[in-house]
């Protein structure tokens, strides 16, 4: 079974509806023994960092999130489930996230083009990727983009303005900033085979 957590905010049915046309087993949950028990986790949101943070911890569901990563089972995080995987965002100011990955999440700049990013853009792979192929036309929409010492984990980019890093990826844990339920069938691909793994 894949958890889809449920922390009070994100885009749930959106993505249950696009495991459930694949025909995976998916079921969101705010359980956390459900959770833990689950073969695979997503990491689905939108919102800002600091309340989606308050949320996860005020249901313990931050230590939930890694004790899975801990045990090694695959975890997809979706647009700002991306950014919560990393230490702190400029759109909350003192709030800390995550700390899965090292790096901190900060504000597109200002160079002309309309903000938040909203809309299809094609990305291109850092490197080879078990979820990823060729460079796919996506879905985003995004205000904030993650950076990290840690180049190593990145595994595409997309160009806004400027260079961003929109999917890492490291052992059982994948992230992207765009939306793969929104993204027609590339994006189903991209969830087929993380609920093949």
């Amino acid at each position: 079974m894949i958890a889809i957590i449920d922390y009070g905010a994100g885009n749930l049915h959106s993505v249950k509806n696009a495991l459930d046309y694949l025909g995976a087993d998916a079921e969101i949950t705010g359980g956390k023994d459900a959770i833990l028990a689950a073969d695979k986790v997503i990491l689905p949101g939108v919102g800002a960092f600091g309340e989606a943070m308050a949320s996860l911890r005020d249901k313990g569901l931050d230590d939930v999130i890694r004790g899975v990563i801990a045990a090694k089972k695959p975890f997809l995080g979706i647009c700002l489930g991306l950014q919560l995987l990393f230490e702190e965002s400029e759109e909350s100011p003192g709030v800390r996230g995550l700390g899965v990955f090292r790096g901190r999440v900060v504000r597109i700049p200002d160079r002309g083009l309309k903000i938040p990013h909203m809309g299809w853009n094609d990305i291109t792979l850092a490197k080879e990727s078990r979820i990823l192929t060729g460079d796919p036309f996506v879905y985003f929409v995004h205000s904030y983009y993650v950076t990290t010492p840690g180049a190593e984990i990145i595994s595409a980019y997309t160009e806004y303005g400027e260079k961003m890093a929109i999917a890492v990826e490291r052992d059982n844990v994948f992230a992207v900033q765009f939306h793969p339920e929104k993204s027609g069938e590339k994006g189903m691909e991209i969830l087929q085979r993380f609920a093949e793994m």
